[in-house]
């Protein structure tokens, strides 16, 4: 098919996706606070990580969507894998000059997402974002394969480039420029810490009644009545939240 043809016909495409549906969890699979295996967050992630890591379908547990915006409000979100996580946040690296490192610059908030879909849950967490330290920051850089540090360098994320032959170009010339194998971090890249203020794990229902369950921080002199909202651990409540 021409691509004169292809663009006409897709000008009129409309495409109807209303009846695309799966089977999610059933009523005898519900997830109650009664089951929280943590009455906090860090905890609760790691159980279901952990099932996440070892669910058949599953290659890349640590997968997640990061979403970012600038000052103004204008989002932007992409795939990112987290590197970390510990009761002080959750790590990932990247380009500090690239579109997310940019934003978080100027808007140092985040939402994470991550979707498991073999299981029918998802954890969305958002929170303040800080930089981790240079030394951090070098001692996953050294962990990385040769190729991914290379790449590191040779990609100045987000830029607008000619085509795939000048990265082809320019990795070859860094190949040759760290022969020893010994290549240093670049100063534009390294990592970011959310830190969370709310994290929220959903299960699947298939009639739509989904469960989700929310921990957050308490506000300023909030009542904790342990009938809607629940006094947890380490300085969080959880409460349900409707579908």
């Amino acid at each position: 098919m021409s691509t004169s043809k292809l663009s006409s016909e897709t000008s009129k495409l409309n495409v109807d996706l209303g009846a695309m549906r799966i089977k999610y969890k059933d009523k005898s699979e519900t997830f109650t606070e009664d089951q929280l295996d943590c009455k906090e967050p860090i905890g609760q992630f790691k159980v279901w990580f952990d099932v996440a890591s070892k669910a058949p379908g599953i290659q890349e547990p640590n997968a997640m969507c990061l979403g970012t915006a600038t000052k103004d409000g204008l989002p932007s979100v992409r795939p990112v894998l987290l590197k970390g996580f510990s009761s002080e946040g959750f790590k990932f690296y990247t380009n500090y000059e690239s579109r997310k490192g940019r934003e978080l610059a100027e808007n140092p908030n985040a939402a994470l997402t991550f979707f498991w879909e073999p299981l029918r849950r998802t954890i969305r967490i958002e929170g303040r974002v800080e930089k981790t330290s240079a030394e951090d920051s070098d001692i996953y850089f050294a962990s990385r394969p040769f190729a991914s540090q290379i790449g590191a360098h040779a990609s100045k994320q987000s830029a607008v480039i000619s085509g795939r032959n000048s990265l082809m170009i320019k990795e070859r010339e860094l190949q040759a420029q760290f022969l020893d194998g010994k290549v240093t971090r670049p100063p534009c890249w390294g990592g970011f810490i959310v830190i969370p203020k709310t994290i929220e794990f959903w299960q699947g229902q298939s009639d739509r009644l989904h469960d989700r369950i929310r921990f957050r921080r308490p506000n300023p002199n909030e009542k904790i009545d342990n009938i809607i909202v629940h006094q947890g651990d380490n300085g969080w409540v959880y409460e349900r939240l409707s579908p």
